[in-house]
């Protein structure tokens, strides 16, 4: 089993049950164990286009699959549960990104690992330190890590439970 970090976002819809459905249909893949949640945190969008807030989390999962068949898989329930990827950056239903397998590593046309745009994203650091199995990541505290992003006032924790 391979542990990994996968970020999921919604500001389309019903934010809440999009993020729900999305965590349930990965426990449901028999290939994919969902082991923690992050809190739930709203977010301004990230890039240039206007568009409403958004709803993010991060989970931790246990997995046996391989890299791109985790993509694959993710992919198709961004589908089902209404993804159209019309807008680099742009409003969407549901958006999960693999952010982290162990201590993977690749890079291709599809997919990169570790995620490499993770690094300038609140949105995704401070949820990650929520369940992130260690206190730093790349020898930096998560405290560093999310003060380098310059855009931390962009996320606040959201009080619904999930």
């Amino acid at each position: 089993m391979t542990i990994s970090y996968l970020a999921l976002g919604s500001n389309l819809g019903d934010r809440l049950e999009t993020l729900q459905k999305a965590v349930k249909l990965l426990d449901q893949e028999p290939e994919i164990q969902v082991i923690k949640k992050s809190k739930l945190y709203e977010t301004l969008p990230y890039g240039d286009v206007p568009q409403e807030n958004y709803y993010n989390a991060v989970i931790q999962i246990n997995t046996t699959y391989e890299p791109l068949q985790l993509l694959n898989k993710t992919q198709a329930i961004e589908k089902k549960l209404g993804r159209e990827r019309l807008i680099h950056w742009g409003p969407r239903t549901l958006d999960i990104d693999i952010l982290l397998m162990d201590d993977k590593k690749m890079a291709t046309d599809r997919l990169t690992i570790p995620h490499k745009e993770m690094l300038k994203r609140s949105f995704v650091l401070v949820p990650l330190k929520d369940v992130y199995s260690e206190d730093t990541y790349q020898g930096k505290s998560f405290e560093q890590l999310i003060a380098n992003t310059g855009n931390q006032a962009e996320v606040w924790l959201n009080k619904e439970s999930w």
